[in-house]
């Protein structure tokens, strides 16, 4: 009787746990056009289930590669971790990617429930001593085996990971690590949330129509939109969403109101308020420390940039420090123009950070008779679209078809499958542009899954691309400004990386943070280019390409504004960097170390960094902690890449090659600078840069 019981106990609870398998989608492998996610199946409620089932079988497959008597080899240790964590790893794609850009109380409250579970089971498996183990007999036998180039760097990295993870660490100090890492994904989870609740919270209803002198009639349409959804018409809203905030900045007489936005941006996360980052940045910079301490480091940039191009702190602060002397010197002859433009106004005020963009704008239409809003009719979305798509074609011969029969996850996001020159499917690449209150800010590239062929099976890229440009008003489509063309062009280019990675193993797609934006900032060069210009610059009412005297003064303006640009820009990865070079574990008083970190360069007071600590996302719940210098890095290659194409042709068929080949097709497989010097056939020089700012 007991057995019976037990039977029918025993095939309830399995058939309970095939219902729930059955109901949850990511129970099992997407049944659905290249295995896009199902999004119309999956509900807010799939994704704890999904996290922990996804764990338990990790966990499963961890022990058995673990407890596994035969003797280590590199099959059934490293491709054996490779091939792990499969279910865990669709979740947790889907589920990002989405908090991303489709988020709402829910999903954050998620965030924060699976932020120390996933750090805990992460931690399991880099602190499980008979694992390590293994993975230290397979390098310990590295020389001996016969692997190839790939192989070896997983090899290497699996092997680091560990060891960076703490497992050579004593059992208090793991147990320290393990809290370490489990405060740090709650309070990093925290920051961004508190972002995003004050981007979406602030907003500045206008009433009187007379406080709207000087903004372009699209800006006001777009302001007068977003009053209408909030229930606000007949009146206009702005915020500090940049789509909203910039063309404000640029272009409103009203300098009161200037200052309140631009003061309103610069104090996220600094009111004193329930969305107050700064306890919890300076948390996050005190633990840091503390876990660098732990496994041997000085500091936290000593940490980070072991695995970095860059190597050590020294050689960020040099890089930064040669831009920065020239940069500040363009930046004072700016700004003495727009005061010389203030005086003979009959202002009779100083320049404030509230003014640079609308004097800069000023400037720019009496040196080269040019402001944004002779540029925007000719940039329509679309055919920005078509133009990035262009260049993609020339170069590899790539095609990009839309596809309206795939799943997508909102009607703003667009579908298109990537195929190669010779017709063969590459991957899938989501489009979506427009903000809304779901969304994070900024603009960035993401996926739901990344190209590899371990265990024998090819999976292919699933890439999104991310921004937040002005939405249609009425009749008129959406039109980008000339920055927000090169920012469509950069996240193109990383999804080019992604969907031209020809690799094997998961681990061989990590890519150096100062490496990984060379493929982006490359696309930028392209679009700036008059050949290419002349493809997707067309006027959105009569289709008429750009005329070639307004390319003149594209080009003409190319310096302009160039020491502010690169100023707030280093000034934030001076910031950055001097948060991350910390010695001792004491917590900041925020607002006395920002300033001491900017009187140290000399920043001038009419510029603010690009980001503030506050609002500083990349660095506190982002992947760039000591690294946001990787773009100004990343330039230094994408700029003397270039060169390459210059010398030669802008589609030269030899030097397109040779850059799939030996970059975009590599991922992280070997060292970033070998694989640059395959490409270029030498280390990069810093001319270029300094050249296409202005700085020589």
């Amino acid at each position: 009787m007991k057995n019976t019981v037990a039977v029918f106990l025993l095939g309830t609870v399995l058939a309970l746990s095939c219902s729930k398998r059955g109901e949850n989608p990511f129970f099992s492998a997407f049944d659905t056009p290249h295995g896009v996610p199902p999004f119309s199946q999956v509900r807010i409620d799939h994704y704890i289930p999904a996290f922990e089932e996804g764990i338990e079988r990790h966990k499963t497959e961890i022990a058995a590669i673990a407890d596994n008597p035969e003797a280590p080899t590199f099959e059934n240790t490293i491709e054996a971790l490779e091939m792990s964590g499969e279910m865990l790893d669709r979740v947790e794609n889907v589920f990002y990617a989405m908090n991303g850009s489709m988020t709402n109380d829910r999903m954050q409250a998620i965030a924060k429930e699976v932020a120390p579970m996933r750090s805990a089971h992460y931690d399991e498996i880099l602190l499980n001593a008979d694992l390590f183990e293994r993975v230290k007999t397979v390098y310990g036998q590295k020389d001996q085996l016969d692997l190839t180039t790939e192989q070896q760097t997983v090899l290497d990295r699996y092997y680091k990971d560990f060891v960076r993870g703490g497992a050579l660490l004593n059992d208090e100090d793991k147990a320290k690590m393990k809290a370490i890492n489990q405060e740090l994904s709650v309070l990093s989870v925290q920051f961004g949330e508190n972002i995003l609740k004050e981007t979406n919270k602030w907003e500045m209803v206008v009433e009187d129509e007379a406080d709207l002198a000087g903004l372009p009639e699209n800006v006001i349409s777009a302001a007068a939109e977003a009053a209408k959804e909030r229930g606000d018409d007949g009146k206009w809203v702005f915020t500090i969403h940049k789509p909203s905030m910039i063309p404000f900045l640029q272009y409103s007489a009203r300098r009161d109101l200037r200052e309140k936005i631009f003061k309103a941006f610069i104090n996220q996360g600094n009111n004193d308020d329930e969305l107050d980052n700064k306890a919890v940045l300076a948390k996050i910079a005190s633990l840091r420390l503390k876990r660098a301490n732990l496994l041997g480091y000085d500091t936290h940039a000593d940490f980070i940039l072991e695995e970095r191009m860059a190597k050590e702190s020294k050689n960020v602060y040099d890089l930064l420090n040669r831009l920065w002397k020239p940069a500040l010197k363009r930046a004072g002859q700016e700004a003495r123009d727009m005061e010389a433009m203030i005086e003979a106004e009959g202002g009779g005020f100083e320049l404030q950070p509230w003014d640079w963009w609308y004097y800069a704008e000023k400037v720019k239409k009496a040196k080269y008779d040019l402001d944004e809003e002779m540029l925007r009719p000719y940039f329509k979305l679309e055919n920005v679209i078509k133009g990035a798509f262009y260049v993609a074609g020339r170069l590899w011969g790539l095609h990009f078809i839309e596809r309206n029969d795939i799943p997508t996850y909102h009607e703003d996001a667009k579908v298109y499958e990537v195929e190669d020159a010779d017709g063969s499917h590459l991957g899938i690449l989501y489009m979506d542009y427009f903000p809304r209150e779901s969304k994070r800010g900024g603009a960035w590239c993401g996926g739901f899954q990344g190209q590899r062929r371990v265990g024998g099976e090819v999976k292919y890229a699933i890439i999104t691309n991310n921004g937040n440009f002005t939405k249609p008003t009425g009749e008129k489509p959406s039109l980008l400004s000339f920055d927000e063309v090169e920012t469509l062009f950069h996240e193109f280019g990383h999804a080019l990386h992604g969907l031209l990675q020809n690799i094997t193993y998961p681990r061989a797609a990590r890519v150096a943070w100062d490496f990984v934006e060379l493929p982006s900032q490359i696309m930028e060069h392209w679009a700036a280019e008059p050949e290419v210009m002349k493809v997707y610059a067309r006027h959105y009412e009569t289709d008429e390409p750009i005329p070639d005297a307004l390319i003149k003064k594209i080009e003409k303006s190319g310096y302009f504004n160039q020491g502010f640009v690169t100023v707030e820009y280093l000034a934030s990865s001076f910031l950055d960097m001097d948060w991350h070079t910390i010695t001792d574990t004491e917590e900041r008083e925020i607002t006395l170390f920002e300033k001491t970190s900017m009187d140290k360069i000399g920043l001038i007071p009419e510029i603010v960094p690009r980001w503030r600590s506050t609002y500083f996302a990349h660095i506190f719940s982002g992947g760039y902690s000591a690294g946001y210098y990787s773009y100004i890095w990343a330039e230094v290659l994408d700029c003397d890449a270039f060169e390459a194409f210059k010398e030669t042709s802008l589609f030269d068929q030899k030097t397109a090659r040779s850059l799939r080949e030996n970059i975009l097709s590599r991922g992280g497989s070997e060292d970033p600078m070998v694989l640059y010097k395959r490409f270029r056939g030498r280390e990069p020089k810093v001319e270029p840069i300094l050249k296409k700012r202005g700085l020589m």
